[in-house]
Formats: structure tokens, C-alpha cells, sequence
């Protein structure tokens, strides 16, 4: 077997400070602990599967549990919140004695179970359900060595192996999305390094088999594989919708458990082929649902979609040790995933667009709610997620020693290697600035090596050790200090928090995007109602309403005069970072972090008018951002 190149390091005790330590408290407290008991059937549609009459529920119904669990454990990870860990005990005891005799844990009746397309009334994505079930008991097992929650996950690919697995009719890819219904491959690729069964190897291998699978001449699935190894965009394949991105997620534990380089060197060609075509300006995927081959395309960025991107990256990390991989996680993580959430954690988005205004998912796909549960949705179950994962990419460790990748107040501590433990402590504002102090505590003086993502947009980086400046640091890549390390020694960070650019085109032509460090900017009438156009009131239709049409009023920025300077909200419910600068014609506006951007209501733009933006030409895997400075 092959090894990952850097991977999280378990039990690692995390305690985050700062704006993210709110989120994570304010989703703990206002969803994880109440979702379950406020919206009841996503446990009891699992008891009643077989009664008469069937609930009234969504394909997909059987996914909620399992994303809910999954993202829940993670974050639980990350805040080590005892209230968390004790209500998902209770909530996993619950759950496990509701599969059958069979294996079966889904939400369907015996006549329907597992097929996927002989629906009551049309589908049912019974298989994709079942994966996210699958994912949050391993989870859940890995943190607490709950030994019946890997029995059950066990349970469920036994299941699809009496099922599927052989020459079986009719075979998985034969039943229906196939984005979907093919996902437990990667759950299967990740039991089996855990358990070895060959029967559950065999089968994710069939199941990669039948990623090119045709009928009457037409592809049933994605042909994820043989298309990427071919170099075809991920847009242009068969199935680019988001859900695919969970099958292709199976090649990169396939490249772990047999070393076979077609499925890392395939993996890799989708994961570049997104950051290049559809990973918008504020970190999210998809435009639609699906890949467009268009990252300035103005649909729906699902948040469903951003989270199974952030978990395509997080495995892409693991597999290469691409320092970039992890700028990526951050872009994400502080624009779009902290835009899809209220600042309290009581609810979060559908869409968060790149222009726009911020609809709670319980409105906009209000279609989902049922009854016993009211507020759940394929979103709102998910969104937890993006901040839990920061437990998986936060803090790393290599052959070498420790990774650190999140930058932020806090304090991580890891033990990277019997009796050795090392506690970072971080004081800093970031990313409101770029000046990071790390107090490096290791349980004795030891050797070991601490790398220091230096992130690719930060042109001008300073490092300092115990006051002594660290030459040649370099943009894109790690810094690697290795030294005897003891209590006490500091690293200074400097970075580049300089104002960039990137250029737009198509829909966004004529405007770009603005950053400081990673935090992307935005335009909010709330923070600018004094530049308001006066006169005949408009009230806004939403079929129709157009946000670059009706905000473009917004008076255009230089960007070779711009000056900005970070200014405080006088009032209540503050943005996390507002800038007050001059336009090309002397007026002050003022630009909030794009997180921040519609919490009240308000429209918003990310895609500004802004003249002599430095246009750089084409994409690079050195700069995923195509941004640059004056």
C-alpha cells in the first residue's frame, strides 16, 4: 500500500479563538445539538420505513442522517465540545438499531430497497443515502473506537456486495444517477483499509469498472477515469455534476491501496481541472450544480456542491503535499463556507453567488421540508461540514514532521510521535492582518521539523525565528525549520496583506474581484446606503431582479490609486473586516469581507467595477487565483 504524503494527525486537541471560534460555537449550539430533536424524522423515517402509509420524503431523504453525523463528528474534532460528544453517542445508539436484519439502513420499504430507480414515485437515492451513512459511522468510529458503528458500516457493504458485486442484473451504474448511486465506492475503498475484506475491495473496484459503463450507446456514467487520463476537462465529461466528485474521490484511496499511478495521475487531472474552470472567486463549486468550464458563470453555487469540493481537496492534500491545495481549503473556508452560514450558526444558504443576496436554504428549497422535518434539506444538513473538515487539513504531519496550514488565533496541540507532543500557540488578528506569532511548545527538547504554508498570493512573506530573520522565504510552497525545538521558541509571520486583483471575463467582464490576503472583498448596501441612488423606489422582483444590473450604480475603483484603510462599524452586527476607500472619483465607499456580505439582507457584489486591474494572462498552477498587484 501506498501512504498519503501528509495526513491528519489523530486526537489532535484544537481550541479556535477568534471569528471561526464563533462560528463553530454558534453551529454547535443553534444546529448540531438541537437539529435532530427539533426535526425528529430524520431518525424516526427509519423506524416507519415499512408502515402504511410511507412518509411523504425526497429521494434523498436517506442521506440527512449520515451528512448530519458526518460533519457533526468533525466538527466535534475540531472543539472537543463535550455536549457534542455525548449527544452523538446518544444520537449513534439510536440510529445503529434501526438497521435490518439485512443490513439495510435506509428510509425505504423492502420492495424498493437499494434499487435505486423502481421508485414509489420515481427515484430513490437509496445507494447515495447509504454512503453518507457509511462515512459517518467510520468517523465516528475513528474518534471514539465505537466498535458497532464499524460492525454496521460493515452491515451496509455486505449489503451492496449480495446486491451488486459479480455479474449481477441489474449491475449499480444500471440504476438511475449514477453520480450518485456509484458514491459508495468510495466508502468502500476506505472500509477496506480498514478491515481488509476483499469482497468489499472487489466490489469498488466493479464499481470503477462501471464508471464507463454505456447503454444503447450512451454513457451511464461519468467515465471518470478514462476521461481524465485522456486530459478531458471535468466539464466535458459525461456527469459533472457535484455529486460526482464523491465516486472520483474513491481513485485517490485506490492509488493508497494498490499504487496504480492511473488512479492518482486521474484524480489529480479533475482536481486541477476544477480550480481552472469552476472554483469561482469566493472558493465555492459549481455553477448550477454541475461544472460549466466557467468560473465567472452567475448561477447557483450550491453549498452542497463547495463541501464536496473542500472534501475532494482535503484527499487532494493528502495525496500530493501541495502547499496550494491548502490555500484553496482557506479560500474556501473563510469566503465561501463562512458565507453560507449565519454568523449565529442558525442557518445556512442554498446558493451563496458571487453576486447576490443570502437566502436561508429553508427558503429557497423549502420543497425538501417535510413533515418531522421541517428544516432539513441536502444543505442544511451538509454545511457544518466546511468547518469541521478543518480538522483534517488545519494541522498535518508528514515524514518529516508537522504541516500547518490554518493560520488564525488559536491553539493546536499533536503528539507526532510516541512521547513527544507539540502544542502551537497562534496570536494574531489574521486574516484581518498578517502578522501571526506561533509559540512553539514541545513536551521535551526534541528534534523535529516545522513546515509553514507560505501562501501563493503573498508576494512579500517575512519569517522570523526567536527574532532572527529566515532568508529566502518563498511564495507557493512550505518553509521548512527544522531544528532542536524547546519550550519558548517563537516564529514570527509576516505576510503580504496588499491589496490583488483578479481580472474578469465573460458574464464578469469589465469588473474584477479584490483581495486582502485571502479574504475575498464585496460591495453591500448596507455599509454604503449613502450611495444609494435617490429617486423612484424600486421594489425588487426576484424572478427578474438582476444584482450586477441594479448595483453597478456602485462608482468605479482605480486600482493604481486605491487606497484602503480598515475602518470600525459604528452599529450593531459588525462585518468581520470593513475597508474604507476612495473611488475613481474621490467618493468613499466602503468594502466588507465577502463572509460578512449580505448577513443582513442586503444585495451585495464580489465582481466590482474597477479600472487598470492588472490583467494576468491565463491560468497557472502557481497562481490557481490569476490575481496580482499593481
Amino acid at each position: 500500500m501506498k501512504k498519503p504524503a501528509c495526513n491528519r494527525i489523530r486526537h489532535t486537541r484544537m481550541h479556535m479563538d477568534g471569528p471561526l471560534g464563533d462560528y463553530l460555537q454558534g453551529v454547535t449550539e443553534q444546529w448540531l445539538l438541537v437539529a435532530p430533536k427539533a426535526n425528529p424524522g430524520m431518525l424516526e423515517m427509519f423506524r416507519d420505513r415499512d408502515a402504511s402509509p410511507l412518509r411523504q420524503m425526497v429521494p434523498w431523504a436517506g442521506e440527512f442522517a449520515g451528512k448530519y453525523l458526518t460533519g457533526a463528528v468533525q466538527i466535534m474534532r475540531v472543539t472537543g465540545d463535550p455536549a457534542l460528544k455525548t449527544w452523538l453517542k446518544e444520537f449513534v445508539g439510536i440510529f445503529i438499531p434501526l438497521q435490518d436484519g439485512d443490513g439495510y439502513l435506509g428510509p425505504w420499504p423492502k420492495s424498493h430497497r437499494l434499487t435505486n430507480t423502481d421508485a414509489l414515485d420515481g427515484q430513490t437515492w437509496d445507494t447515495w443515502g447509504h454512503y453518507h451513512i457509511m462515512l459517518g459511522l467510520m468517523l465516528w468510529h475513528e474518534e471514539t473506537r465505537d466498535k458497532e458503528a464499524l460492525v454496521c458500516a460493515e452491515r451496509i457493504a455486505d449489503l451492496l456486495c449480495r446486491k451488486y458485486l459479480g455479474k449481477k442484473t441489474p449491475r449499480l451504474a444500471d440504476t438511475g444517477s449514477t453520480e450518485m448511486n456509484l458514491a459508495p465506492v468510495h466508502a468502500l475503498c476506505i472500509l477496506y483499509r480498514k478491515t481488509k475484506n476483499e469482497r468489499h475491495l472487489k466490489l469498488a473496484l466493479q464499481i470503477v469498472d462501471e464508471f464507463s459503463a454505456q447503454s444503447d450507446g450512451k454513457p451511464l456514467a461519468g467515465d471518470y477515469l478514462q476521461q481524465a487520463l485522456r486530459g478531458v476537462e471535468f466539464f466535458q465529461t459525461p456527469k459533472p455534476r457535484w455529486e460526482s466528485l464523491h465516486p472520483i474521490m474513491a481513485m485517490a484511496e485506490l492509488y493508497w491501496i494498490t499504487g496504480e499511478d492511473r488512479y492518482r495521475e486521474a484524480f489529480e487531472q479533475i482536481w486541477w481541472s476544477i480550480v481552472k474552470l469552476d472554483r469561482h472567486n469566493n472558493g465555492g463549486f459549481s455553477s448550477g450544480e454541475k461544472a460549466t468550464g466557467n468560473p465567472f458563470h452567475l448561477a447557483a453555487i450550491e453549498s452542497c456542491c463547495t463541501i464536496a469540493w473542500m472534501a475532494m481537496s482535503v484527499e487532494m492534500l493528502k495525496l500530493t503535499g501541495d502547499s496550494i491545495v491548502a490555500d484553496e481549503l482557506e479560500l474556501s473556508t473563510l469566503n465561501s463556507i463562512t458565507g453560507m452560514h449565519s454568523s449565529t450558526g442558525r442557518w445556512a444558504t442554498y446558493n451563496t453567488p458571487m453576486n447576490g443576496v443570502r437566502c436561508a436554504s429553508a427558503h429557497s428549497i423549502v420543497f425538501q421540508a417535510r413533515e418531522g422535518t421541517p428544516e432539513l434539506n441536502c444543505c442544511s444538513v451538509n454545511t457544518p461540514r466546511g468547518f469541521g473538515m478543518l480538522s483534517d487539513w488545519g494541522l498535518m504531519k508528514d515524514k518529516d514532521g508537522l504541516m500547518l496550514n490554518y493560520y488564525g488565533p488559536s491553539t493546536l496541540t499533536a503528539k507526532i510521535k510516541p512521547g513527544l507532543s507539540v502544542t502551537l500557540a497562534q496570536a494574531t488578528t489574521y486574516p484581518l492582518d498578517g502578522n501571526i506569532t506561533i509559540k512553539v511548545t514541545p513536551s521535551k527538547t526534541s528534534s523535529f521539523t516545522i513546515k509553514l504554508r507560505i501562501p501563493h498570493w503573498s508576494n512579500q512573506t517575512d519569517v522570523k525565528l526567536k527574532g532572527k530573520a529566515i532568508p529566502g522565504v518563498t511564495s507557493g510552497c512550505y518553509l521548512e525549520i527544522n531544528r532542536k525545538w524547546k519550550a519558548g521558541d517563537q516564529i514570527e509571520v509576516t505576510l503580504d496583506m496588499s491589496l490583488h486583483f483578479w481580472q474578469g471575463a465573460q458574464a464578469c467582464e469589465g469588473l474584477a474581484s479584490i483581495y486582502r490576503g485571502p479574504v475575498l472583498l464585496a460591495y453591500d448596501h448596507r455599509y454604503n446606503l449613502n450611495q444609494a441612488k435617490k429617486g423612484t423606489l424600486v421594489v425588487r422582483d426576484t424572478a427578474k431582479w438582476n444584482p450586477v444590473t441594479c448595483m453597478l450604480d456602485m462608482p468605479t475603483i482605480d486600482a493604481k490609486r486605491i487606497k484602503a484603510k480598515v475602518v470600525q462599524w459604528p452599529d450593531w452586527l459588525p462585518p468581520l473586516l470593513l475597508l474604507e476607500c476612495k473611488t475613481k472619483k474621490g467618493r468613499t465607499i466602503h468594502l466588507c469581507d465577502f463572509g460578512s456580505a449580505g448577513e443582513a439582507g442586503t444585495p451585495y457584489i464580489s465582481w466590482l467595477p474597477v479600472d487598470n486591474s492588472p490583467d494576468v494572462s491565463g491560468f497557472s498552477r502557481e497562481n490557481p487565483l490569476r490575481s496580482d498587484r499593481i
